[in-house]
């Protein structure tokens, strides 16, 4: 195993831009709910740049990106619910796992960690996507960011985790790709791992001080 996996006892990963690369399917339904709006489409690259914080924070960039100045509350809720509906008909018909990622989980799993899923996206979609791949068995926990009063950064989800598997949080593992995760595992007391390739908004993973980075997931295992 990872030496950072050394007296870790649960292990909690994040969802988008590190187990799954998401942005194909989100772009989708970003650009579907602009359309209804009589909008311009953003397109998937533009897309990528924005994932990261939930989906209200997803539209709300998208938004401002199509309209040219920050939308009203009305242009968000109708924006946001629009999204909410394109995306819930088809979270995952685009959306591949990343290599080394069923390696880790599988692996992690046979060796009796308990695994928890903490993601900003809403916790409706959470199961559909992980149904997709087969791996609906692999976590003991799956928190959206609508699970709980506050998502990452808040240290709340991760706390949340360790009270639930009863592991004090210094025997706890965070596993993400963002400055969000970084610091949510940093106030929560877990240890933190990045890896380099998600979605971090074009900073390096590295410069947000996680304990280690790998290249792939299956360098955990």
């Amino acid at each position: 195993m990872h030496p950072l996996l050394d007296g870790i006892r649960v292990v909690a990963f994040d969802l988008d831009g590190t187990l799954i690369d998401s942005v194909p399917d989100l772009a989708v339904a970003v650009d579907a709910a602009l359309v209804d709006l009589g909008l311009a489409p953003a397109g998937e690259v533009r897309v990528r740049a924005w994932v990261g914080n939930g989906s209200l924070k997803l539209m709300e960039r998208a938004l401002a990106d199509a309209l040219g100045s920050t939308p009203t509350s009305d242009w968000l809720e109708r924006g946001h619910q629009g999204f909410l509906g394109h995306y819930g008909r088809d979270p995952a018909s685009r959306t591949r796992l990343y290599p080394g990622a069923r390696e880790a989980l599988d692996g992690l799993r046979a060796r009796g960690l308990p695994l928890a899923l903490v993601t900003n996206k809403p916790f409706a979609f959470i199961a559909p996507i992980l149904e997709g791949f087969g791996l609906e068995k692999h976590f003991g926990l799956c928190l959206g960011g609508d699970s709980l009063p506050e998502k990452k950064p808040s240290p709340v989800p991760l706390l949340h985790v360790a009270s639930h598997f009863q592991v004090v949080p210094e025997a706890c593992l965070m596993v993400g790709d963002s400055r969000h995760d970084i610091a949510a595992g940093r106030r929560a007391g877990f240890r933190v791992l990045a890896v380099p390739y998600g979605y971090n908004h074009g900073e390096p993973v590295r410069d947000c001080g996680p304990d280690a980075v790998v290249e792939s997931l299956a360098e955990l295992v």
